[in-house]
């Protein structure tokens, strides 16, 4: 079992426990910390406290984190929408509501379980539970991913994305109006308040998004992003900051939409980068869901724009 310790500091003073503990353990999520706390594994001062009880300077906190159980990645048969494949790398249509790789709540059915099934070689610089995942896809955002099969492809890829060589788009239905072209320049990091969401941040990572502008309807704008640099929910945290929000996002947008959705309309539409070998630039897109394209074809319906 793991024991960290630490002091209350002058920006604890006040605080709620729960919420100085996310500042102080980042590394932890609020929902592990208030696991831990509810099971009497961190002591203010030797005592248990209540998550919403406030510390004060120079308390001592005291946390004991169990080692969690040992997870080994095993493939699992989950059919894939593979969009090319060749001995070096593969581009996958990844559907809306499957999760990229295992984190906690998401140890079964994910991206990375499938791939272990379909491909017998893949990378291993992201680690045992990331075999070939070169970037990612939130959950509930669709569209293309590529995988690579060995070591070398995976960080020519990765050099691509930070060198930002690698074109990356998107398609997405967001509220409100905008102009016909934008950039969204704002620094991105985790929310000071609540740690399992990202959000603009003056001290955060430099972050850009472009944007033009596909169709315009009542009350809703379908653009077209691409992103410049690639922060964890980057499309959805600067739509929203902007006030914005792309539709069915109900992290960072509205709780409730019109529309009957299981995820905001996101989806990765187009993607190009150099094979890792050849140097052939390769470009790949994705038409839009059908759920997306049924929420197009309602407001295509409705009275024109004027």
């Amino acid at each position: 079992m793991e024991v960290r310790k630490i002091l209350i500091d002058q920006q604890g003073e006040g605080e709620r426990l729960d919420v100085a503990l996310a500042r102080l353990f980042p590394d932890l999520s609020r929902s592990r910390l208030s696991r831990l706390i509810e099971a009497g594994l961190v002591l203010v001062d030797g005592r248990r406290r209540k998550p919403g009880a406030r510390v004060q300077r120079g308390e001592s906190i005291e946390i004991r984190i169990p080692a969690e159980p040992e997870f080994r990645l095993r493939p699992q048969n989950i059919p894939l929408d593979i969009i090319y494949e060749d001995s070096e790398l593969a581009v996958i249509n990844k559907p809306q509501g499957m999760v990229v790789h295992p984190a906690h709540g998401s140890r079964d059915g994910t991206l990375a379980h499938a791939l272990l099934y379909h491909f017998q070689h893949l990378s291993r610089v992201g680690g045992e539970h990331r075999p070939g995942i070169v970037h990612r896809l939130d959950r509930d955002t669709s569209g293309l991913l590529v995988v690579a099969k060995n070591d070398d492809a995976h960080r020519h890829l990765a050099a691509q994305i930070q060198e930002r060589v690698m074109t990356r788009e998107y398609t997405a239905l967001v509220q409100g109006s905008l102009e016909q072209e934008g950039i969204i320049e704002a620094p991105i990091s985790r929310h000071p308040q609540n740690r399992t969401k990202m959000a603009v941040v003056k001290e955060g990572r430099f972050a850009v998004t472009h944007y033009t502008v596909l169709q315009r309807y009542q009350g809703y704008t379908l653009v077209r992003v691409r992103l410049e640099t690639g922060r964890t929910h980057q499309i959805r945290v600067h739509f929203a900051y902007i006030g914005n929000p792309v539709v069915g996002d109900t992290v960072y947008g509205h709780p409730e939409t019109e529309f009957d959705l299981a995820g905001q309309l996101l989806h990765a539409s187009y993607i190009s980068f150099q094979h890792p070998v050849s140097g052939e630039v390769m470009e790949f897109e994705s038409p839009l869901p059908q759920y997306f394209q049924r929420v197009l074809k309602i407001l295509d319906s409705r009275k024109p724009l004027t």
